[in-house]
């Protein structure tokens, strides 16, 4: 096939769109090495390893850095169970109101964060639950879950039902068919989902700030610092990480499902 080249206006406007979104992240990354503590100078005075040593040393970064991720870990093995279930429930069998709880499921992640946080507040008041890291996972989870229902019930409407009822003619149990043909058939779509969920998880900061009562996760430590900065390049520093863990999920989640079309079973 004959490649054409790209217009040279498109590759400008392309160019500068990119420039636009990751500008922002690369001023992150070069104030993290700044010399100037308490404001940003454009061009930095200098350049120094000092802030990676100063908040490798502070125990507040560390534990909210930890509970960040025993948040996302919890919140995306609980979306992994649920998500994966209500994904088959939905695409494996037929039901009255299948629709209705579909777009129910997918409705956390569209509602505005603050009405998804002042509702869950709202709810744990009510029950009179004391606000802990269990109210903020069940707060991640609500969005985590959307995500692995995704990836999940895509891949489960490309897998062929022959497949299945080839495996339980054969004598397999449901856990056997579950185990030998449908997990491998969406492993991919479920890892991605997963890496996905805690990506978002580990950076959410509107849900959390109201189901975290005193607690503080590293976005809502960050946030912190920012209205009440000590040591401002700390906070880049601390930034930095946040891309870093972030980034590196989404871009796995997207290898794992870019070929994600090719399924077992599909068109026999």
């Amino acid at each position: 096939m004959r490649s054409e080249r790209t217009p040279l206006p498109l590759a400008l406007a392309a160019g500068a769109g990119l420039l636009f979104l990751l500008g922002p992240l690369l001023l992150i990354f070069v104030y993290a090495f700044t010399t100037e503590e308490r404001s940003f100078a454009w061009p930095p005075p200098g350049l120094t390893l000092r802030w990676f040593a100063v908040a490798w040393e502070r125990p507040d970064v560390w534990a909210a850095l930890f509970l960040s991720l025993k948040v996302a870990a919890v919140s995306t093995l609980l979306a992994l169970v649920l998500g994966t279930l209500v994904a088959a429930a939905v695409s494996r069998t037929r039901f009255f109101g299948r629709e209705t709880i579909s777009l129910l499921v997918i409705l956390p992640i569209a509602l505005p964060g603050i009405v998804t946080g002042i509702a869950l507040r709202s709810a744990f008041g009510m029950m009179e639950i004391p606000f802990s890291f269990w109210t903020i996972v069940l707060g991640h989870a609500t969005f985590c879950i959307v995500v692995v229902y995704n990836n999940a019930v895509a891949r489960f409407r490309r897998l062929s039902g022959s497949l299945v009822e080839a495996s339980m003619d054969l004598g397999a149990d449901g856990f056997q068919t579950f185990r030998h043909i449908i997990l491998p058939n969406i492993g991919s779509a479920l890892l991605a989902g997963g890496m996905l969920a805690f990506a978002l998880s580990f950076d959410e900061v509107i849900v959390t700030t109201f189901t975290a009562g005193q607690q503080q996760t590293l976005p809502l430590w960050m946030l912190e610092e920012l209205i009440r900065p000590r040591q401002r390049p700390v906070t880049n520093v601390v930034a930095m990480v946040v891309v870093l863990v972030t980034f590196l999920p989404i871009l796995a989640a997207f290898f794992l499902t870019r070929d994600g079309g090719e399924t077992a079973g599909v068109g026999k």
